[in-house]
């Protein structure tokens, strides 16, 4: 499957339901591993991911951990 593509401002959903709109791509400070910034649409709580973890599959089926809505 391919990765799909990560842009700021775009809302995902997560495969529990919930949806989040990227804010921004950043660096970990320590590590500069990619991370993605983003916020939780319905309590605007803000979240930091590896960028790596986004695209991954969560279950046997092939479930992506994050749509695009």
């Amino acid at each position: 499957m391919a990765e799909q593509r990560i842009e700021i401002g775009k809302k995902y959903r997560h495969y529990k339901g919930n949806i989040y709109e990227i804010i921004a791509l950043g660096k970990h400070s320590e590590t500069c591993e990619d991370v993605i910034v983003y916020k939780s649409v319905k309590t605007g709580e803000v979240w930091v991911r590896p960028k790596y973890m986004w695209n991954e599959t969560v279950d046997e089926n092939g479930t992506l951990r994050f749509t695009l809505v």
